[in-house]
């Protein structure tokens, strides 16, 4: 039976939520009412507007009225992966629209731009107000292991969509890569994906114990990743002249994934000196 909370709306995490979906929803409706475009970066930017407020407007709307209390998730777990990833993908789209379509006369480019950004200051407000503080006993997705883990799954994701066919399958070293990024995604995502269905009893061994050998493997992976890719794709291969003239070069995509590569690995260190240091409070209930 449903009852009705309204402490949730004016809670501080309830608050921030309600200002999310006020800004995404600006940004998205300024964009909108310029007309429809076939570019793919504006697809993305208005998906991820979409897709965040429709979101987040469920999750306001099943803690106000308790209803989250009866699905069979781990609702502190949902949550938190959503605000991250959110961010992420909120500031990735406040990076991508700008660069894409502002203008010095567009004032409605201008303005969803700046609502987007207040959108991703909002979201990452959210994810310092329920990240698990040391001592707390929370879902995993709430400590800064399992917010590392949506960040590498994110990062994985910008690698893939940069990935070319043509280019990755001529060379046994890319494709080494490429099955890096693949390998350590799937362990992230099942990570995610059992924490939140709370199927982590189903890992073999102490789910510690894995989070750490696997951090430690992704981050060995990840090094031979930062060494290989860059030296194959850019031995004898300079920008071509043609980049400076089109907005989406391929050679550039390039650049993206080694740049990403790195951060990635980076991410993986910090998660792995995280898995020996702290105390992971896994929900079982």
């Amino acid at each position: 039976m449903a009852m009705l909370d309204f402490r949730t709306l004016v809670a501080p995490v309830g608050i921030v939520r309600i200002l999310e979906l006020i800004f995404v929803c600006i940004s998205f409706s300024l964009v909108a009412s310029m007309g429809h475009s076939t570019n793919s970066f504006w697809a993305w930017c208005m998906f991820t507007w979409c897709f965040c407020f429709c979101v987040t407007f469920l999750i306001l709307f099943l803690e106000f009225t308790h209803l989250c209390a009866n699905l069979p998730i781990s609702w502190g777990d949902f949550t938190a992966a959503f605000a991250m990833l959110a961010t992420l993908m909120v500031l990735a789209t406040s990076v991508i629209y700008p660069t894409f379509f502002i203008c010095s006369n567009c004032g409605k480019v201008i303005g969803a731009t700046v609502t987007s950004c207040l959108a991703f200051i909002l979201y990452a407000t959210e994810v310092g107000l329920i990240r698990a503080r040391p001592g707390e006993i929370s879902g995993f997705l709430s400590t800064v292991p399992g917010l590392l883990k949506v960040l590498e799954a994110f990062i994985a994701c910008i690698i893939f969509i940069c990935l070319e066919y043509n280019v990755f399958s001529k060379f046994p070293g890319l494709q080494w890569c490429v099955a890096v990024y693949t390998i350590c995604f799937i362990f992230a995502l099942l990570v995610i994906i059992f924490t939140i269905c709370r199927l982590l009893s189903l890992f073999p061994a102490p789910f510690d114990k894995v989070l750490t050998g696997c951090n430690v493997l992704a981050v060995l992976m990840y090094l031979t990743a930062v060494v290989i890719w860059p030296l194959y794709s850019f031995q004898n291969n300079p920008r071509p002249k043609v980049c400076a003239k089109v907005p989406n070069c391929p050679w550039d995509n390039l650049v993206v994934i080694t740049f990403m590569t790195c951060f990635n690995l980076v991410a993986y260190i910090v998660d792995t000196v995280y898995s020996f240091r702290l105390v992971v409070f896994i929900s079982s209930t």
